[in-house]
């Protein structure tokens, strides 16, 4: 198959799935369904709570902790979702990522708000990641499991999430440092 005829059947499929993703979106994840309703709250209610009791005196270096985490999870997650080995099958619309609720709102305002009362407690993040990793991928993964609205697939499971949610914090907090410093040397 040539160049060209490879992107044709590539453009050809991605229609088609498109077409199948906002079908099956219309019938089981739309605005008349609860599933609908549980992700936009896990999409809205964690921003409100970031709204009301961030430390707006180090509002930059916080949200650049959270923005971090969100961008760390949102490439997991769209390699993960490609692969099949982790899928949300609930999702705001068809044309944003499957996973948008938990990469943009849930899990970063999570970190978010631990790396917030660590700093301004002066509490071992690291620890309290460990923790709050548990409780993200054992606890709430578990009940998004049980209610349908992801699926682990092709040896896929909690233990892994817990390690990419370690993981993904623990980068965002030293990436965090390392710019904070920077950013203390420009100064003075």
């Amino acid at each position: 198959m040539s160049y060209s005829e490879y992107w044709e059947q590539i453009f050809s499929q991605s229609e088609k799935m498109n077409a199948l993703i906002s079908s099956y979106w219309r019938e089981y994840s739309g605005l008349g369904t609860w599933q609908f309703w549980v992700v936009l709250a896990l999409m809205v209610l964690p921003l409100v709570i970031v709204y009301l009791s961030i430390d707006r005196t180090r509002i930059f270096e916080i949200f650049f902790f959270g923005y971090t985490v969100h961008i760390l999870w949102t490439y997991a997650d769209s390699f993960l979702e490609r692969y099949s080995y982790f899928v949300h099958t609930y999702f705001l619309f068809p044309m944003f990522p499957y996973a948008l609720n938990m990469t943009a709102s849930a899990l970063p305002v999570g970190f978010l708000l631990i790396y917030q009362f660590c700093t301004n407690h002066k509490k071992s993040f690291l620890i309290y990641t460990i923790l709050a990793s548990a409780v993200f991928a054992f606890g709430f993964a578990t009940l998004e499991e049980w209610a349908g609205m992801v699926h682990f697939k092709k040896g896929m499971n909690h233990f892994y999430i817990f390690l990419i949610d370690i993981s993904i914090a623990y980068a965002a907090y030293f990436l965090t440092m390392f710019v904070k410093r920077m950013s203390e040397n420009i100064k003075g």
